[in-house]
């Protein structure tokens, strides 16, 4: 399953319920030292053709199976992925950089429960029915599944969102090809070694290791593979819809953000500044959803500032097994330079930075020393216009300006390309609502941020991404319906 070369963990691909090995790796690298610990197969297309051999000998047995049979496998799997949960948390936070506590918190936990929750809201769903006695017709529709499903995830919350694809894609009895990101693929393959306990036929689920351009292309670009759910950033998702046109194939993809956080006067700035630091910084600010610009009205910008820079300094970055580190390292040396470019290049265009990045100096353990790590930072004047502003920096980094009317603040909030997320502050429940409404997100939370309720959309609107999934998006999105039409 895994061989050891020297001290390295060296993956395999899973394929029809078996662990094969690949003729060539990529090297994956242990953020938090900067050295490399793990070999993951350099899958290309023989790879993904054995895997969607696999997928499409195993559809007609498990598309034929009931919702109660197949969600008994899925609630098995997230007992077992629970009881390893140590375990996958540790190796989550050693392949992403991400703290072992919000992978022992967030992560492992959100990866059973997908499962769960699909098991579960798979069986509630109904279908349409119409009457048409005038013409002595009944209209019913039927939803099966679509067939081989190719699910593309990212490396900032590897196993919460590879399973967040995988769960609804068996649990409508679709079988799966998925590619993990190559960064981080760890938990991925580790699952694997729990699909036969589970009782997951063999080629249900087959997970093909790899980069984009190999593996990811052969997979998109695959005649017999009929949809495909990425999550990944908007470059590779417009490469994706050009592979997968010729081919007509459905398509989810949740793509960038660059989330606005609107605080008005009257806001609960206590409960703001504490849930804003998070909504920045959290999962060293490699969440989609997370806050990187900040409108504050005028009134209480300079207050805001000041508690927010305050606050934002006791974000403690450190070695990600402390458990008094609110963040660890960032993925890799080269997403570590850009994000570092983009504080560099808001201090060329005179903007001020009041901590993190080149202010505040990280104290870590020798073997620590080159470990992709970079304290919370926060900038400020910084103009509408700046690339700061509007590409997306994922990492710990947010900027902060003020505003004068609501007109102005969701001018500014909806200045962008992305329309993933936004929060919105205030006491004012009119404000809100209107805000919300005027706001051009797929997500606005009020007076909170992050709190989700599976069943409902999820996804965003002009780049940042296609479609949605939730409880019935995923539905929807991961079956085919069919309107039939009986005359009697």
């Amino acid at each position: 399953m895994a061989k050891a070369s020297g001290q390295h963990l060296v993956l395999e691909n899973f394929i029809g319920g078996k662990f094969v090995s690949c003729r060539s790796h990529i090297d994956s690298f242990d953020p938090s030292t900067g050295e490399v610990y793990c070999k993951v197969p350099d899958s290309g297309r023989e790879e993904v053709e054995a895997a969607v051999a696999a997928a499409k000998d195993a559809f007609p047995e498990w598309s034929a199976r009931s919702l109660e049979q197949r969600a008994q496998i899925l609630n098995k799997l997230a007992d077992l992925i629970e009881s390893h949960l140590e375990e996958f948390a540790q190796a989550e936070s050693r392949d992403q950089g991400k703290t072992v506590t919000f992978a022992r918190t967030v992560d492992i936990p959100r990866s059973a429960h997908n499962f769960r929750f699909f098991a579960s809201s798979v069986q509630h769903h109904t279908t349409d029915c119409s009457q048409m006695d005038h013409m002595g017709c009944l209209n019913y529709t039927i939803r099966c599944p679509v067939g081989v499903a190719g699910l593309i995830s990212p490396w900032n919350l590897p196993l919460y969102l590879l399973t967040w694809k995988i769960a609804p894609a068996i649990a409508m009895g679709n079988t799966v090809v998925a590619k993990p990101s190559e960064m981080t693929s760890v938990t991925a393959w580790m699952m694997c070694k729990l699909m036969q306990e589970a009782g997951v036929p063999p080629g249900v689920v087959n997970m093909v290791f790899g980069n984009g351009p190999r593996a990811g292309d052969a997979l998109v670009g695959h005649p017999d593979i009929p949809l495909v759910s990425f999550t990944g950033s908007t470059a590779t998702a417009q490469r994706i819809t050009e592979r997968s046109a010729p081919y007509c194939k459905k398509l989810s993809l949740e793509l960038g953000g660059k989330n606005p956080a609107i605080i008005f006067a009257d806001a609960d700035l206590d409960k703001c500044i504490e849930t804003t630091v998070r909504s920045s910084f959290s999962n060293q600010g490699e969440i989609c959803l997370c806050t990187s610009r900040i409108y504050v009205e005028r009134s209480i910008y300079p207050e805001f500032l000041e508690r927010f820079v305050a606050a934002a300094k006791k974000w403690k970055t450190g070695v990600p097994s402390d458990p008094s580190s609110n963040n660890g390292a960032l993925i890799s040396k080269e997403h570590l330079e850009k994000v570092r470019g983009f504080v560099e290049l808001a201090k060329c265009e005179g903007g001020i930075v009041h901590c993190g990045e080149g202010v505040d100096k990280l104290d870590l353990p020798k073997q620590n020393k080159s470990g992709y790590f970079m304290p919370a930072t926060i900038i400020s004047g910084i103009s509408e216009s700046s690339r700061v502003t509007q590409e997306e920096i994922f990492g710990p980094v947010t900027c902060v300006s003020p505003f004068d009317t609501e007109d102005e603040a969701v001018s500014k909030g909806n200045g962008v390309r992305y329309g993933l997320a936004a929060t919105v502050w205030s006491r004012d429940v009119g404000r809100v609502h209107r805000v919300a409404k005027r706001i051009q997100a797929g997500l606005v939370w009020t007076n909170c941020w992050l709190v989700r309720d599976l069943n409902l959309p999820f996804g965003g609107m002009k780049n940042s991404g296609v479609g949605r999934e939730g409880g019935k998006d995923s539905y929807h999105f991961f079956t085919e319906v069919k309107c039939v039409t009986i005359k009697h």
